[in-house]
């Protein structure tokens, strides 16, 4: 939900805006800015055990966790860290213990059959 908007910047009250769930069992997001061309931030949510099956990063992903522990094939990356990803590259991500992370995309995820 926009609070302030200027010529310059938007600001937005984050805890206004809804969980959306996803196709994903325990997996909701929040989208902070989007862009027609797929570019967008969100706030992903994970409960303990969730995961996002095969997926292929179109653009660079960029990956901040808030809280928990995100794991894919190369390793865990947990709360305070950052993790990103190439233009594509192809993982599935799931947590452990249940997670919140910021992410950057450039472009849209394209999930694999």
């Amino acid at each position: 939900m926009i609070i302030k908007q200027t010529e310059r910047s938007t600001y937005i009250d984050v805890s206004k805006i809804d969980w959306e769930p996803t196709r994903f069992p325990g997996v909701e997001v929040k989208a902070l800015y989007r862009e027609p061309s797929g570019r967008q931030t969100t706030l992903t949510r994970m409960a303990p055990g969730a995961k996002l099956p095969a997926h292929r990063h179109v653009g660079v992903e960029q990956s901040f966790v808030l809280e928990g522990t995100l794991v894919d094939q190369d390793g865990a990356c947990t709360a305070g860290n950052f993790v990103w990803r190439r233009a594509g590259s192809v993982h599935d991500a799931w947590t452990p213990d249940g997670c919140v992370v910021l992410g950057v995309f450039e472009a849209a995820n394209e999930f694999l059959p």
